[in-house]
């Protein structure tokens, strides 16, 4: 998630206009056909995120809302866990991260990653833990493993995988994204996606591509290089 105790959003793309940009670059390579043809699939993939997936595996946090990921994602996965989540205020959306220009990270899919993107008003972690792979080794990240509790405002994450026993308060499945109110977060119009008073995630794991939040802290936040990761 974050190796800082405080970690503010950083300002770019809003999802609002998502085929902005890095789409009109795609169509415009020597490829064209090819790579439209990826990106239109990609965009209606996100239109059609099901309900299954979203609520049967919930994992939470993640945005390419107004809170969310604005940055060029380097395209590195990064795994989290934590041993419970509980949120106030949750959102969840399909949305498209993107690479810098040229990452060696792109392969075949254009520099776009399709993810599940999420948003929690206020967030506690238990057991939070950290780790991406560098490529035989890894970079860990562990904290909250105390009697303190990670804590998160504005917390979004993206995410392609995640997983664990959730449960959830007031719940509503079918919304237009542009039209949540629970987290601060809007998403594009006419995006499939879910809303919640509150969250709960016991055993969480999720693969992600980016984090942002308005306030992130980590008490007994320890960074090390290890042979596994999370």
């Amino acid at each position: 998630m974050a190796s800082s105790p405080d970690v503010t959003p950083s300002a770019g793309n809003t999802p609002e206009n998502p085929e902005s940009g890095s789409l009109s670059e795609a169509s415009e390579t020597p490829d064209g056909p090819a790579r439209r043809g990826r990106v239109r699939a990609r965009r209606a993939a996100v239109m059609a995120v099901p309900a299954t997936l979203v609520a049967g595996a919930l994992a939470v946090l993640t945005a390419e809302g107004a809170l969310g990921v604005q940055f060029a994602i380097s395209g590195m996965p990064f795994t989290v866990t934590a041993t419970e989540l509980n949120g106030t205020g949750f959102e969840q959306f399909g949305g498209l991260d993107q690479m810098a220009p040229g990452s060696p990270n792109e392969g075949d899919t254009g520099g776009q990653v399709l993810v599940i993107t999420s948003a929690i008003k206020n967030a506690t972690l238990t057991k939070l833990c950290q780790s991406v792979d560098l490529g035989g080794t890894n970079l860990l990240i562990t904290a909250g493993s105390g009697a303190e509790k990670v804590t998160a405002s504005d917390l979004t994450t993206d995410s392609t995988e995640l997983s664990g026993d959730a449960s959830f308060n007031n719940i509503e499945i079918g919304n237009d994204a542009s039209t949540l109110t629970k987290a601060g977060v809007k998403g594009p119009i006419g995006v499939f996606s879910q809303q919640a008073d509150t969250v709960r995630i016991a055993n969480l794991r999720q693969t992600n591509y980016a984090t942002t939040a308005g306030v992130f802290k980590l008490p007994g936040l320890k960074l090390s290089f290890s042979s596994t990761g999370c």
